[in-house]
């Protein structure tokens, strides 16, 4: 029994294959204008994690009672 032959090259990924087909469809102007927008988008979401972390530590913070300090 022989052994499957091995692939000299390997097979692109997924992303790959998609800016490939995106470089052939689209001049540079557009690929440029795409990977901003979808930079600002990513953006976005880390901002809005970062929020939703902020407002959980407020309100943890908030419900700490105050140290007293006795005189």
């Amino acid at each position: 029994m022989q052994a499957a032959p091995v692939r000299a090259t390997a097979i692109p990924s997924f992303t790959t294959a998609l800016r490939a087909v995106e470089a052939l469809l689209m001049s540079g102007g557009q690929r440029t204008a795409r990977r901003n927008a979808w930079t600002s988008v990513l953006e976005d979401r880390r901002r809005a994690r970062d929020r939703v972390e902020a407002q959980r530590v407020l309100e943890q913070t908030a419900q700490v009672p105050p140290l007293t300090v006795r005189p």
